[in-house]
């Protein structure tokens, strides 16, 4: 049983490679400034509670845009969607450098282009997954999805140490230009793709077709997942984890106040989940042979739940009961724990939607997907800074750990059927 990540669909695909490609370096671009971003916020307000609403003010435009991105996908060329949303992130990434020139000291300014950002976001997220079942066999898509997951933890483990060493290095507005640079490449990966219209339906009305894309084309993708419990359960169990166990808005204020560092520090919290989730996906090639896909999902999400007690854990102890570059140490191989099961859960989640989604409305699902990956974080900064507000950080990360275990394992127990999901013979 092969045991390393299969890199098949980067050598049949030379158009997935340049995408995989750009979407991996912008990616770290991404992170960099997102750790960028609450780091100037927290400079600005020495606030966990102000870094939080980061969160909810990326959270509404990148649920109406996941939304309607979705629909937008299933309806225009998805190469041009995602050409057009990547130049709208490119021109973001190329503010967020000016305002830090110009020495802003407004949060204001920084919560609105988070909201501009993430409405971006929602449209070339869905259309970028949407490409890809399109380039390769549907044989090779668990293995397309472990190079995502891969890439994805890739820029979450260099990005986040990047920006600590640039801000220290080079401030704002360094960390905020190298994420403007590295974003080309995400948009020349999409200029080099051929036209990519989506399939038709052959059961769909053709006056339908012909409409406009609005609230009854994003109604259609809703009510396909209403109906669909395995591809539903997927959402359900990750939000689980990303908003009841989100411990990213923490790192600021533990960096400081419990492991006595600064930004370094707040680049090895963040980094650690994705270096758990790198080696795990290092290792992912019988991922690929697993039958039980739902009962994979609800492990992980658990397990997850577990790391992130352990790294509560770790905070309080940084408090008094260990030195703090032990407890650090100890946080972050609970994090690197934590970022390992969300990547097994990524790949299985990500591989049941596109199996049970018709071309056709898999922008929207994906759009959906979005709001769930990408929004539910979002929503999870702002559940973590308001118990942090109301407790302690640790306090927070412990909590929210045990929520997300009790409430993983009581949606396995209704939804019996995802525990049986058999990969061999998909049921959506």
């Amino acid at each position: 049983m092969p045991l390393l990540l299969d890199l098949t669909p980067l050598r049949v695909s030379p158009s997935y490679r340049r995408l995989w490609s750009g979407f991996t370096l912008s990616g770290v671009g991404a992170q960099l400034a997102t750790v960028a971003i609450g780091l100037q916020v927290y400079d600005i307000t020495r606030s966990t509670f102000a870094v939080g609403i980061v969160g909810l003010c990326a959270l509404v435009p990148l649920v109406v845009m996941g939304l309607y991105g979705g629909a937008i996908v299933d309806h225009y060329d998805r190469r041009k969607v995602a050409l057009a949303a990547g130049l709208l992130l490119w021109v973001v990434s190329i503010l967020n450098t000016v305002q830090a020139a110009l020495g802003n000291t407004h949060v204001g300014v920084l919560y609105a282009l988070v909201g501009l950002y993430n409405a971006g976001f929602g449209v070339v997220s869905p259309a970028r997954s949407a490409i890809y079942p399109r380039l390769l066999d549907r044989s090779l898509l668990p293995a397309a999805n472990a190079l995502s997951v891969t890439a994805m933890n890739i820029s979450m483990t260099v990005g986040p140490l990047l920006a600590g060493l640039l801000v220290d290095w080079g401030g704002y507005v360094t960390a905020y230009a190298v994420d403007a640079a590295l974003f080309t490449f995400a948009v020349w990966g999409i200029l080099r793709l051929e036209p990519i219209p989506p399939e038709a339906d052959p059961e769909a009305d053709p006056a339908a077709v012909r409409r406009r894309p609005g609230f009854a084309s994003v109604l259609d993708g809703l009510r396909f997942l209403g109906t669909r419990p395995n591809v539903r359960m997927t959402f359900l169990a990750d939000f689980c984890a990303m908003i009841l166990a989100q411990p990213r808005a923490l790192f600021p204020a533990v960096a400081v106040l419990s492991f006595g560092g600064g930004a370094k520090t707040v680049g090895v919290l963040s980094a650690a989940v994705a270096v758990g989730a790198v080696v795990a996906m290092l290792v992912s090639g019988p991922l690929g042979r697993v039958r039980r896909q739902g009962l994979a999902v609800i492990v992980s999400v658990a397990l997850w739940g577990v790391s992130i007690v352990g790294f509560g854990l770790a905070v309080a102890a940084a408090n008094g009961a260990l030195p703090r570059g032990w407890a650090l140490w100890l946080g972050a191989l609970a994090l690197a724990g934590a970022g390992a099961a969300d990547s097994v859960s990524a790949v299985f989640r990500t591989t049941i939607l596109q199996a049970a989604t018709p071309d056709h409305l898999r922008g929207r699902l994906q759009g959906v997907f979005v709001v769930v990956v990408a929004g539910g974080p979002r929503l999870g900064d702002v559940v973590a800074g308001s118990l942090a507000t109301v407790s302690t950080e640790a306090w927070a990360a412990i909590v929210g750990g045990v929520l997300c275990v009790v409430a993983v394992l009581a949606l396995a127990a209704w939804q019996r059927g995802f525990v049986r999901y058999d990969a061999h013979h998909p049921t959506p």
